[in-house]
């Protein structure tokens, strides 16, 4: 099955380089549907329990845990790193994800 933009997936993430968000954890997926419905790699967000606030990370509740949408930290990714899909994010709070996405690439 494809993953859709707003699914949560248990993502691996090592190896990772420097100050890279590591090991698996739950990730966002944000790249729109028409390119996860043809290309075999996606682009995600981690989520973290432990982030404080910064600009580009958006609060969130999922699977009844506080946390974060680490947007600083997204990256892309192959299919084979999703190992199992999680859920989704809330409507508002994809909705926020992708308006604070849009605001870090505006000039």
């Amino acid at each position: 099955m494809t993953p859709r933009r707003g699914e949560v997936y248990l993502c691996h993430l090592d190896p990772t380089v420097g100050s890279e968000i590591r090991k698996t954890r739950p990730a966002v997926v944000i790249s729109p549907d028409e390119l996860n419905e043809r290309w075999p790699s996606y682009l995600v967000a981690p989520m973290t329990t432990g982030s404080r606030r910064y600009p580009f990370r958006v609060a969130c509740r999922f699977d009844g845990v506080n946390g974060h949408v680490v947007l600083d930290q997204m990256r892309a990714v192959d299919g084979v790193r999703l190992v199992r899909n999680l859920g989704h994010l809330s409507s508002p709070t994809m909705a926020r994800v992708l308006s604070v996405a849009r605001e870090m690439f505006a000039d």
